[in-house]
């Protein structure tokens, strides 16, 4: 059945002008974006299946355009929609947290980080820069390892530290096929780099790292650092 002749408070895009986004599910979400669904299929049956297909929303995100297209019915056109989605994202989350205190927004500072590391199959270390009134200056991708390891080059901090003229800043590295807790390696690179930077007068807050796309674990929250 095709969802125009469904009920009206069950049809994805009246829910959502009904209630808001966050009242959709995932596959209904999906459908908005997908639009149409194929013969014998609705948009929100299709968007299912590319969520039981890749596990979820973040794997899908970081579907290759092969992978995507494995799919019936989606190929190259949604590929593009998606990634510009997911960029569209990314910079309304920096807008918003260049110009609000990011510690206000907390849960949207962690989805900001955990959105840097989609399509990341090594691993990479980008570092924050915030002023003194905790608002985002700028993000860097400071170093880019193997699948199994990270730089955490101090020199290069520190001198893009002073070049923003920065008051604090937050480390983030993912682990892409691993868990998110920190090795002991990870811990006593960010503790070194906490005295070099205290050095400086500029403060390490914190020191995320990301799995899987969007499990992310906080070395402050455990007091790791």
């Amino acid at each position: 059945m095709s969802i125009t002749d469904w009920p009206l408070h069950n049809r994805p895009r009246e829910k959502l002008m009904a209630h808001g986004a966050a009242f959709l599910s995932d596959a209904e979400l999906l459908a908005i974006f997908l639009r149409v669904g194929m013969t014998g299929k609705s948009a929100v049956e299709l968007g299912q299946e590319l969520i039981n297909h890749f596990g979820s929303l973040a794997a899908l995100f970081e579907a290759s355009i092969d992978e995507l297209s494995q799919v019936k019915g989606i190929g190259a056109a949604k590929f593009v929609q998606l990634q510009a989605v997911l960029e569209m994202s990314k910079r309304a989350l920096k807008d918003t947290l260049q110009h609000e205190a990011s510690f206000k927004t907390i849960d949207r500072l962690k989805t900001f980080i955990q959105l840097q590391f989609q399509q990341h199959t090594t691993e990479s270390l980008v570092v924050l820069f915030f002023n003194a009134n905790l608002t985002l200056i700028d993000i860097e991708t400071i170093s880019s390892g193997n699948q199994t390891a990270v730089l955490i080059p101090t020199k290069q901090i520190i001198t893009s530290a002073l070049r923003h003229n920065a008051h604090s800043i937050i480390l983030a590295h993912n682990h892409p096929f691993g868990s998110p807790t920190p090795s002991e390696q990870d811990i006593l690179s960010t503790k070194a780099l906490q005295n070099h930077m205290h050095a400086i007068e500029v403060q390490v807050l914190d020191h995320f790292i990301i799995a899987d796309g969007f499990d992310a674990y906080s070395m402050a929250e455990h007091q790791l650092i």
